[in-house]
């Protein structure tokens, strides 16, 4: 009986100490201590919907590899339709670590206070202990940028000149909108441009999203982001600022002039990268090489004005030094302009390409203040 009894005296010692660590490790897992409601059963965070892992589940099909959406650096997005009958984008974050749920409060907190007709509205979340982290946003019906002038949706013609300079004008507004809120995107690239059956711009992915805090010029942190849009300063020096985003954006505007993907390991070495192609051609005045022919450059004069126009903003977004790209609000000035012919069209293209090697050569003071409304 004396052996029986301490045999269960060791399995009760070892029965509660597996239930310590267990605890333990629950509460390393969170910086703010357990909350006494049970947010799994609804409620709201930063004023957005709590959603039950479960709920999730079943408007994914159980998350349904056929209704993936796309998989990005943080997690797969699947499409899913809520009881209320809404249609969703619901991000699956790839693992729920520590780093993990700091990335998924982030994104929370930035997307539950930004409001702008461009930014890709956040619907709601599952709760940092729910068993995976969950962000679920409105669904965008039709597709990114990048399908439309590279991908799977391209087709020659069915994307304009005219929408390509729209979908630019409102990125612009959506990055300046960000910018005004102390908030760099980070992974400004066209597969993060969404659009709806309009052709209205959604900017997405806030994975990566950063608030860079007041006074300071720049953060230092390791580079993150993708190929081919990466601010090369900041590859180099990890110094991350708003005119990271402005690069990453000119990368943008030169896929929308030439329908080419930011990287190609097809072409020549030096040019895999678009951004680096794109310089070569408008130094060596042969701009024509690099626009998509169907946008109509070769028959339209005005369609012409505007594409050098355009390029010509680019070439100063790709500066490699930052202080001598443009602020966003004046890139979103300068394209506003450009839409409306406000801009001196009678410079011929020969000039204009010519100016731009030296149009870039004293560093970019915005004459403006940035615009904190979102529209």
């Amino acid at each position: 009986m004396g052996i029986m009894a301490a045999i269960f005296l060791i399995y009760l010692r070892r029965k509660k100490n597996k239930h310590s660590a267990s605890t333990l490790l629950f509460r390393n897992t969170s910086s703010e201590p357990s909350s006494k409601v049970d947010l799994e059963k609804g409620g709201n965070y930063h004023g957005v919907q709590v959603f039950s892992y479960g709920e999730l589940e079943e408007a994914t099909n159980y998350f349904d590899s056929a209704r993936e959406l796309g998989d990005g650096g943080f997690g797969t997005v699947y499409y899913g339709e809520l009881q209320d009958g809404r249609a969703v984008a619901v991000k699956r974050l790839y693992e729920n670590n520590y780093k993990r749920v700091e990335q998924f409060m982030n994104e929370v907190d930035i997307l539950a206070r930004l409001r702008h007709k461009n930014l890709v509205s956040l619907y709601g979340c599952t709760s940092r202990h729910s068993r995976e982290l969950l962000l679920v946003y409105e669904f965008i019906s039709n597709g990114t940028v990048a399908d439309h002038l590279h991908g799977e949706r391209a087709k020659p013609g069915a994307l304009p000149w005219p929408t390509r300079l729209k979908i630019a004008i409102e990125t612009a507004s959506a990055l300046t909108y960000l910018h005004a809120s102390d908030i760099i995107h980070r992974d400004v690239k066209t597969n993060n441009i969404l659009l709806d059956n309009n052709f209205c711009v959604k900017v997405a992915d806030f994975g990566l999203s950063r608030l860079f805090p007041n006074h300071v010029t720049h953060v230092s942190t390791a580079p993150q982001g993708t190929p081919g849009y990466v601010d090369p300063e900041y590859h180099q020096c990890y110094q991350l600022t708003d005119k990271s985003d402005v690069f990453s954006f000119g990368v943008v505007l030169i896929e929308l002039i030439s329908s080419m993907p930011a990287v190609d390991i097809t072409r020549h070495r030096h040019e895999i990268n678009l951004s680096n192609l794109a310089i070569n051609k408008i130094q060596n005045k042969a701009l024509h090489e690099l626009v998509d022919q169907t946008l109509g450059y070769e028959s339209d004069n005005k369609v012409r004005r505007t594409i050098n126009a355009v390029a010509e903003l680019a070439f100063q977004c790709l500066q490699s030094e930052k202080d001598l790209r443009p602020y966003m609000v004046d890139v979103l000035d300068a394209l506003r302009d450009i839409e409306s012919d406000g801009y001196d069209d009678k410079k011929t293209h020969e000039e204009m390409m010519t100016q731009s090697p030296d149009s870039v050569t004293l560093s970019w003071t915005s004459t403006k203040t940035t615009p904190t409304s979102s529209s």
